[in-house]
């Protein structure tokens, strides 16, 4: 185990104070390490991210453990990984739950078996469908070693998982079989006990708080794009209720327009939660069918056809045909598309498609992370988004009422990623594995390989 040395000067009090701290720490470690089997690694996975279990060290070394709990630390989100050996002390149709439920805490759990791989999810945190997804993603047809395994599924994992870290992990690592913690922030918890989770309670539910900040103000910028936009069509249609030759249906059309856009406004001035969104881009979506209908009406053209927008770009109004479309490095999908991204794709040239910012510079919606799934899902709805971002990175959370949205859209167990569950665990909200309990109908079981 590593040992950090801290030099600094210290009062009488804070001195004593952290005598009495590390002297706390060093009698319990037996007790601690005296945990075998499943206990162990639940013991372990409440105190950081990653547990390497004895015998089970030549599939992942301490260095690359260490890499990959600094990796989901910072990322801030309740994933738990554990290296496991095959043998009898965890059996593969029981370990994964059993892994959960000693834990105690929401999360994404991908576990490593031998050279077998599975993953599973409380509702909370990640739908089943997702789960399976990224647990099928990351398997092969030949076995792959554990450290390109795990890093493939954290890295796809981490920008889709809802919630936080818990509280509990401090300054953690992975060490032959063992986290390594901070001596003074364990013993503080210890000494303080209540007071001192308290504050790491608050520390965790201020950073959630400054997550969901900055999703809103992320899909504000994006909406008000939207909602710009649709006023200046309805502007660009210059449609006067008693102008010649206007009729009822054409009013009402109109109307719908109008009531549209005004509902747009009004829900984005109020959203709380970015799962909100949702409603203002279907009120978009209806307010471009009903333009789409009125200029039909005014053309004397055959009334259009209600389809989903063009997937490029849902400003480009509802779609017109269908074409088959293959994202850069993905499987070609038939995607809802207009008239003019038709043409583009028919002459060989790229539709034009609607980017957004992200750290990496502007990309295309589809490929920028979770954060835009409940604008995309607006637009959308549950029938055909999935089917459309397969291969994507918005793509596999396809269950969700809220499309990849780190709040909204729970499941009303009031428990979020990274909380203490406790007694409240119920196995049947715990997707992903094919384990027993009643309720684990996805994954792929811990077969090393291709999987389903």
């Amino acid at each position: 185990m590593r040992t950090r040395l801290i030099s600094v000067r210290f009062g009488p009090l804070l001195s004593g104070l952290l005598l009495a701290l590390a002297t706390t720490a060093l009698v319990a470690a037996p007790t601690a390490s005296a945990a075998e089997g499943v206990a162990a690694v639940g013991e372990a996975l409440e105190k950081g991210p990653v547990y390497v279990a004895p015998g089970a060290e030549a599939q992942l070394s301490t260095a690359q453990a260490d890499a990959l709990a600094k990796k989901i630390e910072d990322a801030g989100k309740p994933v738990f990984v554990a290296v496991l050996p095959a043998t009898a002390e965890f059996p593969a149709d029981k370990v994964l739950g059993a892994v959960r439920a000693e834990t105690g805490i929401t999360g994404l759990y991908a576990v490593r078996l031998g050279d077998g791989f599975d993953a599973g999810a409380d509702k909370a945190v990640m739908p089943r469908n997702a789960v399976r997804n990224l647990t099928e993603a990351v398997k092969t047809g030949a076995p792959v070693n554990a450290n390109t395994q795990l890093n493939n599924f954290v890295d796809q994992a981490l920008t889709q998982v809802k919630g936080g870290a818990p509280a509990s992990w401090g300054t953690t690592g992975a060490d032959q079989g063992a986290p390594v913690g901070g001596l003074i922030a364990l013993g503080a918890v210890a000494v303080v006990g209540g007071g001192g989770a308290y504050v790491l309670v608050r520390r965790n539910r201020k950073k959630k708080e400054e997550t969901r900040r900055e999703a809103i103000a992320r899909l504000a910028v994006v909406v008000d794009e939207d909602i710009t936009a649709f006023g200046e069509e309805l502007e660009r249609l210059d449609f006067h209720p008693g102008e010649p030759g206007a009729d009822d249906a054409m009013r009402g059309d109109y109307e719908q327009g109008l009531d549209s856009y005004e509902k747009a406004k009004q829900i984005m001035a109020s959203v709380q939660q970015p799962d909100e969104v949702k409603g203002v881009t279907q009120a978009l979506e209806d307010g471009r069918f009903a333009l789409a209908t009125l200029d039909a009406r005014r053309q004397g053209r055959p009334l259009p056809e209600r389809r989903s927008p063009c997937f490029f770009d849902p400003r480009h109004g509802p779609s017109s045909e269908d074409a088959t479309w293959a994202p850069a490095g993905g499987a070609a999908r038939t995607v809802p598309v207009c008239t003019a991204d038709a043409v583009r794709l028919r002459d060989g040239l790229d539709p034009a498609v609607r980017t957004v910012d992200t750290e990496r510079g502007p990309r295309p919606y589809y490929d920028a992370g979770p954060a835009y799934g409940p604008w995309a899902g607006g637009y959308f709805g549950g029938g055909i988004l999935p089917g459309l971002l397969v291969g994507t990175m918005l793509g596999s959370m396809m269950s969700s009422p809220a499309y990849a949205a780190d709040f909204g859209g729970g499941t009303g167990s009031g428990f979020e990623g990274g909380d203490v569950s406790g007694a409240d665990f119920d196995p049947s909200d715990f997707g992903g594995g094919d384990f027993g309990g009643g309720g684990f109908d996805g994954g792929g079981g811990f077969d090393g390989g291709g999987g389903f």
